[in-house]
């Protein structure tokens, strides 16, 4: 690698390490492309270069104090284009989340860079858009998500009012904060409960007071978003796996196929272009309703638990709409 590549490599690292967020090795190779021996070599060049990285055994995660000051890096016209175009021009929607800070940070980059690329970015932004799919309502959760990620970051047990709709009431809860993390249209809080002794989901929007104490508490191991929601289609893992089989018509086949839905997906094309789907997932639950929505484009070949879940809620919608209002 060349000396040039591996500069940027580190700054790469430097900017990541004093983001707020930490990581731990495994993390920091995933991200950088690299060998986690090649991550621990960059960690000892910038102990070298007396930048002052920190290092939680206890988590085993990496950060850099945020005193630490570095200057900005020099951005490509397209680098400066890609981050204004998902910050800036996010602006015109009111549901993106955290929508503050991302145009507070679209604005400091745009006056630092230098005029002429800032006429260019301007010329060539404003003949681009960003068009989101529907999301939840995240008005007024900013101050929220500051605060969780502080305590997340800080261990700090949270005491919280969660409107519950799997139980169907509104709960007072005691939870251990592990992770943030955005899934399709809302913010999710990843957290341990101490009321139901185990680690569950927590959307944002339904947390209804939020208060952080001065209590600590030790981390279990690293959760992941991919290690807690498993093989579920989305976010909701049942326990049980399905070999889900299911055949397209050609009206849709291509549509669905170009899009990655799971990890574990597999596509085969039939000559009329028609397409076999294949995914081995976590429950049937949210997969019913995916399926629902192709409509007769779509049919369930197997497993038959998951054609008797999408027959049984195509009657009750079929008889329904047979009634006159």
């Amino acid at each position: 690698m060349s000396g040039v590549s591996r500069v940027y490599r580190l700054l790469r690292l430097i900017t990541m390490l004093q983001s707020g967020r930490s990581y731990t090795a495994s993390e920091l190779a995933r991200e950088l492309e690299v060998s986690r021996r090649t991550v621990f070599r960059d960690l000892n060049m910038l102990e070298m270069a007396r930048v002052p990285y920190y290092f939680d055994a206890d988590s085993r995660r990496y950060r850099i104090g945020q005193h630490f000051f570095l200057p900005p890096i020099n951005l490509t016209l397209t680098e400066a284009l890609a981050l204004l175009t998902l910050t800036g021009r996010l602006r015109v929607s009111s549901q993106v989340p955290l929508l503050s800070q991302s145009t507070r940070a679209a604005m400091k980059l745009e006056s630092a860079l230098p005029s002429a690329m800032r006429q260019e970015v301007g010329n060539l932004i404003d003949r681009l858009s960003v068009r989101l799919g529907p999301t939840a309502a995240h008005r007024g959760l900013d101050a929220m998500f500051d605060d969780l990620a502080a305590a997340t970051a800080g261990r700090k047990v949270c005491r919280m009012v969660y409107i519950s709709f799997q139980e169907r009431r509104q709960l007072a809860l005691s939870v251990h904060p592990l992770r943030l993390v955005f899934v399709q249209r809302a913010w999710y809080l990843i957290a341990y409960s101490v009321r139901h002794r185990e680690i569950r989901t927590f959307k944002l929007g339904r947390i209804r007071k939020l208060t952080v104490t001065s209590a600590t508490f030790r981390s279990p191991a690293d959760v992941d978003a991919e290690t807690h929601f498993g093989e579920a289609w989305c976010m909701i893992p049942e326990g049980k796996l399905y070999d889900v089989h299911l055949h397209f018509e050609p009206k849709v086949a291509g549509n669905v196929a170009e899009v990655g839905w799971h990890r574990s997906q597999r596509v085969q094309w039939n000559d009329d272009g028609s397409m076999e789907f294949h995914v081995r997932v976590d429950g049937l639950g949210e997969i019913t309703w995916w399926v629902l929505g192709y409509g007769d484009q779509v049919e369930v070949v197997a497993p038959p638990a998951l054609r008797r879940k999408v027959a049984a809620v195509a009657s009750t919608m079929a008889e329904r709409h047979r009634q006159e209002r």
